[in-house]
């Protein structure tokens, strides 16, 4: 048995139902429409009434295990590697990487 929604929700029509295909790109017949208004009005319900659940009392939370991230020390450096990353450029020049000259 399909329970009826209290008229406070929001209700979806067969235009609704047509818009959002046509969205999708999803082909439906009438019939299939028809089927698709009180599974859509179901699902938006069942959207209230977890909105009239009461969570004062409970945390925000972003998992459901404690987590802690490990960090380091944010410490400004340059690396001190510049000979060793320019070891690998095919072309380095001056210090820096050489590129082919792409304006002539």
């Amino acid at each position: 048995m399909v329970p009826l929604l209290p008229a406070r929700f929001m209700s979806v029509d067969s235009a609704t139902v047509r818009k959002i295909a046509g969205l999708a790109r999803i082909a439906m017949s009438d019939a299939e429409v028809e089927a698709m208004v009180p599974e859509l009005n179901n699902i938006l319900g069942w959207i209230e009434q977890l909105g009239e659940v009461d969570t004062s009392q409970v945390a925000p939370m972003t998992a459901v295990i404690p987590n802690t991230l490990r960090l380091r020390d944010d410490v400004v450096t340059d690396g001190n590697v510049r000979d060793k990353v320019l070891a690998n450029a095919p072309a380095p020049e001056h210090g820096f990487f050489g590129v082919p000259k792409v304006i002539e």
